[in-house]
């Protein structure tokens, strides 16, 4: 695709960095810990009213406060035993703690993330510490560094019952809860966590909400396959045909990730089909099921969308989708459906043709699906053949009826042949053989640029002494200046059975000569019919032809596109 890439095949990366941002601290944090560990410290500096706290031995934490012992030393997390009794779900502990706690601010006290102990309630899943915490006048909507707050930790969690409690007590239950924009409802419609979706938005929250990439509740659901949590957001009237900063419709993205369900749903509940999904206002969830192999979908796409993104103006079909995701099941089933092989110039993505973009992806197994229904070959391609050196395919092409290479297209032909010398073998007997004039390829830059095996097989298939002045000057001139040896038989006339084996051959048209069958059904004898062929002159300088154009075979040299 030359540095080119469709829009849907970053679709998913897009959406899960978004999600995973989040985190990041706390992954580095715990990666730190492997290599560095801090057990040791930890011990160390825990102090002895924590580690009462966090083990929830409220016989030692009373005696530990009566002797004196100070309830707000942070460890070297930050944690202080507030910390310790609320995440290890001990309410005595803590109850003791909020009495005795030197002032209101204790109850705010944050680790070195910035989570208060009602963050650590919530995300341990202990009701009644978060209860004595917002007694005492905790805040239920403080965030962390990474901006969460205890009600996105407690649906993160799952815990139902610590959610109910949190919106009692005004948690607000809209707006961002995390540095990603998301909030209770995208984190509760991931985890797929239908009691707490119901709850959510039974209790306010917004169904349409977005985060930062404008993405909703419903989006995420058919993006991770939550069929559940999709049925609910749908059951409570949201919208299905929302679109996220990019164009993106849920039911693109479930065509893209492969959520058979998902997208059957969407379809049933009025999801568009039609609903362009990038801004250039051609790419549909038909492209994304078409170039990420999603056949079930596909076939669910078909009866449904607009058949004009296939030939259409300005418009890509599905047909380049499947061959630039190498999906070769959907490309049969596009064009089974009638989707065209040639399909219209996209110049979005420089391809004139999608056999065009065959070359591009190197996806060459596609090739001879879009000739099975009725792509029409140019030499062109031929031509592209010797530039990626996929001479299997070269021969299929040609045994398919291709065009030789003349007029305008000649030139590049004439350039490539020559970068191919080294592999003349495998792709010049046969082009000659096929009816190719090989006076067109005889000019001075050709014959200057090939060496001396490929120039003397290609004479073998002109009247040698009846070349045009300025040929024969060009190999006079090319003799002299070079270490090329001609077969000696140029120097003498040819035999009488060579020239009128080239007579015989320039009667019969090109699409004749494409195979041997025509020639062996002559009425003469084998050992003439075998010299129509050129047997002699291919066991003289040892070639044997490769009978290889099956199906199959055209897929060699097939590299995953990067």
């Amino acid at each position: 695709m030359g540095g080119v890439v469709f829009v849907s095949s970053l679709r998913s990366t897009e959406r899960s960095i978004h999600r995973k941002c989040r985190r990041t601290d706390e992954r580095l944090i715990a990666e730190l810990k492997v290599e560095m560990d801090f057990s040791e410290a930890y011990t160390d500096r825990c102090s002895s009213v924590g580690h009462a706290a966090r083990k929830g031995d409220i016989k030692s934490l009373r005696k530990l406060i009566k002797k004196g012992c100070s309830v707000d030393v942070p460890d070297n997390r930050g944690w202080m035993p507030i910390h310790e009794a609320a995440f290890s779900k001990s309410s005595e502990c803590l109850r003791l703690l909020i009495h005795t706690a030197p002032s209101r601010v204790y109850i705010k006290s944050k680790t070195f993330e910035s989570e208060t102990a009602l963050h650590l309630a919530a995300k341990a899943g202990s009701t009644s510490c978060a209860k004595l915490l917002l007694q005492a006048g905790a805040d239920p909507n403080d965030v962390t560094n990474e901006e969460i707050t205890p009600l996105f930790l407690a649906v993160e969690h799952g815990h139902q019952d610590v959610v109910e409690l949190l919106l009692k007590s005004k948690a607000n239950i809209n707006g961002s809860h995390s540095c990603s924009g998301w909030n209770p409802l995208h984190q509760a419609s991931l985890m797929e966590l239908t009691d707490i979706i119901k709850l959510l938005l039974d209790n306010g929250a917004d169904k349409e909400c977005e985060d930062d990439f404008g993405i909703t509740p419903l989006f995420i659901a058919a993006q991770y396959g939550k069929e559940e949590s999709l049925r609910m957001f749908i059951l409570h009237g949201a919208n299905v045909n929302c679109q996220a900063k990019d164009k993106a419709t849920p039911l693109f993205i479930a065509a893209q990730e492969g959520h058979d369900k998902c997208a059957e749903l969407l379809l049933s509940k009025g999801a568009d089909p039609n609903l362009y999904c990038n801004d250039e206002s051609w790419q549909l969830p038909i492209h994304a099921a078409a170039q990420m192999g999603r056949r079930k979908i596909l076939g669910l796409l078909l009866p449904v969308t607009d058949q004009i993104c296939d030939t259409g103006k300005d418009k890509v079909s599905p047909v380049y989708s499947a061959v630039y995701g190498g999906q070769k099941e959907c490309l049969e089933i596009l064009l089974m459906k009638g989707y065209s092989p040639e399909a219209q110039i996209c110049l979005l993505f420089r391809c004139r043709t999608p056999m065009c973009m065959v070359f591009q992806r190197r996806n060459f197994g596609m090739a001879q699906l879009l000739l099975k229904y009725g792509f029409r070959l140019s030499s062109v391609y031929l031509q592209n053949c010797l530039e990626v050196g996929n001479l299997v395919l070269f021969r299929y092409f040609l045994n398919q009826r291709c065009p030789l290479p003349s007029g305008d297209e000649l030139a590049a032909f004439k350039l490539h042949s020559s970068k191919s010398q080294h592999d003349h073998r495998e792709w010049l007997p046969y082009l000659l053989l096929a009816g190719f004039n090989p006076l067109n390829l005889l000019d001075n830059v050709w014959i200057c640029s090939v060496n001396d095996d490929t120039l003397n097989f290609t004479l073998e298939f002109t009247n040698w002494k009846r070349l045009s002045p300025d040929v024969k000057q060009i190999l006079s001139t090319h003799t002299e200046s070079s270490t090329w040896i001609p077969q000696k038989h140029f120097a003498s006339i040819p035999t009488l059975m060579h020239l009128c084996r080239l007579e015989i051959r320039s009667l019969l048209k090109s699409e004749h000569l494409r195979s041997k069958d025509l020639i062996c059904q002559l009425p003469i004898p084998s050992c003439l019919q075998d010299f129509l062929l050129y047997s002699e002159v291919l066991q003289m300088y040892g070639i044997t032809l490769k009978d290889d154009c099956q199906e199959d075979e055209t897929e060699q040299n097939t590299h995953p596109s990067e």
